[in-house]
């Protein structure tokens, strides 16, 4: 009876061992399965993140362009805007120069009336006079080039 207790001992141990050995079996099979699954989820997810950062690497470009184009448009629009406010000052600077010479020819021909004024003042005011009318001629022909700029812009 100790003998049959013996076997039977015997055969439910390699039983036991045979049933866990297949067990073991299955889990590794089910962890290597596992394993791979989460693998491949892994590398689903990375190719999600890397077209994620694609994307956000397009869009960030896109924007920095667009970014570019807004200050190049920007900057147009103050060159313009500039070139407006020169062409103003300048016609100013031809008027003030125009009136300067009108002024100097009716002071020295009321003072030559009167009497006086010498040779030499004569001349000193003819050539003040002679200046300011170049200064006006330079100043028309600045006008004449800032007007043609601003047609091309």
């Amino acid at each position: 009876m100790k003998y049959k207790r013996f076997i039977s001992m015997v055969t439910l141990t390699l039983a036991v061992g045979a049933f866990s050995y297949a067990q073991d079996g299955n889990v590794g099979n089910d962890s290597i399965l596992k394993v791979q699954q989460a693998e491949q989820k892994a590398k689903e997810m990375q190719a999600q993140i890397d077209q994620a950062e694609k994307e956000a690497t397009r869009a960030d470009k896109e924007a920095k362009k667009a970014e570019k184009a807004q200050k190049k448009l920007e900057k147009e629009a103050k060159k313009i805007e500039d070139l407006k406010e020169d062409v103003i000052h300048t016609k100013e600077d031809i008027a003030k120069g125009n009136r300067k010479v009108n002024k100097l020819q009716e002071d020295m021909e009321l003072d030559k009336v009167k009497g006086k004024l010498s040779p030499n003042d004569i001349d000193k005011i003819n050539n003040k006079i002679e200046k300011e009318k170049l200064r006006v001629i330079k100043n028309k022909e600045k006008l004449r080039k800032l007007e043609k700029k601003l047609e091309k812009s």
